[in-house]
């Protein structure tokens, strides 16, 4: 998992500051539509098709778009052929669950789906089903975007009351990211310890490392989706070149069959038929393109998607957040004075360049950092539309948006720190232990 399935896929202040290298830039543009039925170097729209691809390139690996460097969502929609996710879904969810909507959920943070409407029906019908996400345990300490995705699955958890599988994969960061077996183990152990501080239920979680897991079903249906994938869908999905070692190549299929209930014996024996949602951020879309391409063929559903939008970095939405650059981002380990110092420094404003140019015109919504990050974490709808009219209007100034949003995420961090701190390895080895999850419905 390229960081995370669902969450540290923040907007990079530039191509250098992504958190993986480029090795497949030779080949981003070709993505194969496998639902399709056609590749888009077959479509009669080829020369269109291509152009629209290369202007943004988002996939596991790499975010990217031309001009201002933001993402166009709508397109990446359109290019992708997932669908949108509206209104009817926020308000379906509550009635079935009869649970205020997750903030991320009301405020169109995951914003698109594939199929997530087949598993709401099959819960009104009475069916199951589980959740899966990952993480790819490539630092120590993890940034805001990283808790995105598991704040919303643990939401999700709770709601529809339904089992949950946590890929750590550690083998594709030692892989990716050159770190020795020993080292990726390390840190998939301490990043399970932030995952389990943002509060799972332990007797519907399974944690699992790759390295200390795969073996058994899994394999089997490794190896079931390795042989209906061509070496040329994988390079037109992912563009792996000539350069890139077979360890790359392999890897998708692992990242595929936790989607699988078969790949879980000891939780889901029999239940072949047991539908899947994955929560992730929406440049994990071509791991599960190609994994729903293959699961008919393999007598499985197709595993349904809810995805969403990038967190953006400190200094704008024009990138992929860098884990190498400190500044970029608020970590989990921040102190107060990190927090402070880095929102009033680096957080970038859609302010006015002067006091009274912004009282006359107000702030850009649309640009200003503080705004975008209190959308994500400040909890009172009711307060952060009260922040919008003040502060796109010009009555709010700056330092009293940013010194909110100090407030907001101090809290924040505080809370998973205490909570993080309360994680011991015995309850690591608990989530993680191979075992029954004999109340995982109930």
């Amino acid at each position: 998992m390229s960081e995370t399935l669902a969450g540290c896929f923040c907007l990079r202040p530039s191509a250098s500051d992504l958190c993986f290298s480029d090795p497949f830039a030779p080949h981003k543009a070709r993505v194969f539509h496998f639902e399709r039925g056609i590749t888009s170097m077959e479509s009669e729209n080829e020369t269109k098709t291509l152009e629209q691809e290369q202007e943004q390139v988002v996939n596991p690996w790499e975010v990217s778009a031309k001009g201002t460097g933001k993402i166009d969502y709508d397109k990446l929609i359109d290019q992708f052929g997932c669908q949108r996710l509206d209104q009817s879904f926020v308000d379906r969810v509550f009635r079935l669950t009869s649970r205020s909507p997750h903030i991320f959920l009301r405020r169109n943070v995951f914003f698109a789906h594939r199929d997530f409407n087949e598993i709401l029906d099959a819960y009104e019908r009475g069916e199951k089903f589980y959740l899966y996400t990952g993480r790819g345990p490539s630092s120590e300490a993890l940034h805001l975007g990283h808790l995105v995705p598991f704040m919303f699955t643990k939401y999700l958890q709770e709601a529809f009351k339904v089992p949950l599988v946590i890929q750590l994969t550690d083998d594709e960061k030692c892989m990716w990211k050159n770190l020795t077996v020993e080292e990726s183990k390390r840190l998939a152990r301490e990043n399970a310890k932030d995952i389990i501080a943002c509060g799972f239920d332990v007797s519907r979680t399974f944690i699992f490392s790759d390295f200390d897991y795969v073996g058994g079903a899994f394999y089997e249906n490794m190896v079931k989706v390795a042989k209906c994938v061509t070496y040329n869908k994988v390079v037109g999905i992912f563009g792996f070149s000539g350069e890139d070692h077979i360890g790359k190549v392999s890897f998708p299929p692992i990242q595929a069959v936790p989607s699988f209930p078969s790949s879980f014996p000891h939780l889901f024996s029999g239940k072949d038929k047991l539908r899947c949602l994955i929560p992730c951020a929406i440049d994990q879309d071509p791991y599960f393109r190609m994994t729903r391409d293959v699961a008919p063929r393999l007598g499985y559903n197709k595993p349904a998607l809810i995805e969403s939008l990038f967190f953006p970095a400190l200094q704008g939405e024009t990138g992929k957040m860098s884990a190498s650059d400190a500044n970029s981002a608020i970590y989990v380990t921040d102190s107060k004075t990190d927090i402070k110092n880095k929102v009033n420094r680096y957080a970038f404003s859609g302010g006015q360049d002067s006091v009274e140019n912004h009282r006359k015109y107000g702030a850009n919504l649309e640009v200003d950092i503080p705004f975008k990050y209190l959308s994500f974490f400040l909890e009172d709808d009711e307060e952060l539309e009260h922040i919008r009219n003040e502060y796109g209007s010009g009555r709010m100034l700056t330092g009293e948006i940013k010194k909110r949003l100090i407030d907001v995420l101090t809290e924040l961090v505080e809370r998973h720190r205490a909570a993080r701190a309360a994680v011991t390895d015995e309850m690591v080895d608990a989530f993680m232990a191979v075992r029954p999850l004999p109340n995982m419905f109930n």
